[in-house]
């Protein structure tokens, strides 16, 4: 028997597959970036806070030299430790393909000390012969990865896509078969908020396995870097965490499924209604007087709800029995989100972007403008790079 052991606490273990969904253009791979930013520089809450270890960075949609890369750099990794992969494959070089080399990259992930391996996206390094929208077909790819994950105590985590389907279920928005989300022990889904004034996305915990459920939400934001290269300086994203969120993405979802049902310019006004009524009643009121005040107004509860985060007021319980409360905010600001200082440990450490020292990574092309983002290693035995 063994305890279960977190590379981010409570929320992504260690030895097991943690998936990460969501629709395109939130902010997935940079999720993976600042991941791997964190464990590099030792700054991850967890069991490897403290001591910066290597990370294993398989990914097959973007350029490393364009895209990759410079997000690591962005993110501030220690880009001597984040490893590509190369595979050599009957004499030609291949990507990484699951499940085939499964055996040859736990051997690499014990010789270097791996705490991630971080797929963009998942679904790509799964063989081509395999039908991922068939349960047992793609079984046969994500349970080595699993065994490789428990034997090896690296944490795998992969991106994934929702299909188009509405549903405020994340794991029933995964794209492919029921098997990604029944194979990992934990989901951390990912949402934009369409209320929140800022654009940021939320972050839940969708499935957890091993541990709470009960996760705070995590709200954040995409800014703009601006990167040096060899070539003249390079703009990409960059995850900033902004806080706790107190909407989920099953919430957000949940809107989604459901049809807007309101307008923005309705849920302003039911914010303006909402601060006015607290304000009046001492900056707090029991829930059922607030829906009841609301509907004679003409309010409805669920455009009452929305509002709710826009007017920057918290539900609370309180009492015996137990009773909902709505209190205003008296730190409240334009952003939704609240500040990071309450947090439970969860993203103190937050890294400082920077340059790091050339790896001396072989294999890519020397006109490549960032070089530091990797080292190269051969599937086939060979050493880091």
């Amino acid at each position: 028997m063994r305890p279960v052991t977190w590379t981010w606490q409570d929320r992504i273990p260690s030895g097991a597959i943690t998936v990460i969904p969501g629709r395109e253009g939130i902010g997935k791979s940079l999720t993976l970036a600042w991941l791997t930013a964190q464990i590099t520089r030792g700054s991850l809450p967890g069991r490897h806070y403290g001591e910066p270890r290597p990370v294993i960075y398989a990914a097959t949609e973007d350029s490393w030299s364009h895209t990759i890369g410079p997000r690591l750099f962005a993110a501030g990794a220690d880009l001597d430790l984040v490893y590509r992969v190369d595979v050599e494959h009957d004499g030609a070089a291949d990507q990484l393909t699951l499940p085939r080399d499964c055996a040859e990259l736990a051997v690499e992930i014990n010789a270097l000390g791996v705490a991630l391996l971080a797929a963009d996206p998942l679904l790509s390094l799964i063989h081509a012969s395999i039908d991922t929208h068939r349960d047992r077909d793609l079984r046969t790819a994500l349970e080595p990865l699993a065994r490789l994950a428990d034997q090896t105590g690296c944490a795998v985590v992969g991106l994934a896509h929702f299909n188009k389907s509405a549903s405020p279920d994340a794991l029933n928005l995964i794209t492919g078969s029921r098997a990604f989300s029944a194979v990992a022990r934990a989901v951390i889904a990912i949402a934009r908020d369409a209320d929140a004034d800022d654009g940021s996305c939320v972050m839940s915990q969708a499935k957890n396995n091993l541990g709470r459920l009960d996760l705070p939400s995590l709200r954040y934001v995409v800014e703009s870097a601006e990167i040096p290269t060899d070539e003249g300086p390079a703009h990409v994203g960059r995850l900033t965490f902004t806080g706790e969120s107190e909407r989920s993405v099953a919430d957000i979802l949940g809107d989604g499924a459901a049809g807007d049902g309101d307008t923005r310019a309705e849920r302003d006004d039911a914010a303006d209604w909402l601060r006015c009524y607290l304000t009046q009643n001492g900056g707090e009121a029991a829930w059922t007087d607030i829906r009841k005040a609301a509907r004679a107004d003409g309010i409805a509860e669920r455009t009452l709800q929305r509002a709710r985060s826009r007017a920057g007021v918290r539900n609370e319980r309180t009492g015996y029995p137990a009773r909902a409360v709505w209190r205003l905010d008296p730190e409240h600001t334009t952003s939704s989100a609240t500040p990071v200082a309450p947090q439970s440990r969860q993203l103190r450490h937050v890294p400082s972007p920077g340059a790091t020292g050339g790896t001396g990574a072989t294999g890519g092309p020397s006109s490549q403008p960032v070089t530091s983002q990797s080292s190269l290693y051969d599937l086939e035995g060979g050493d880091a790079a």
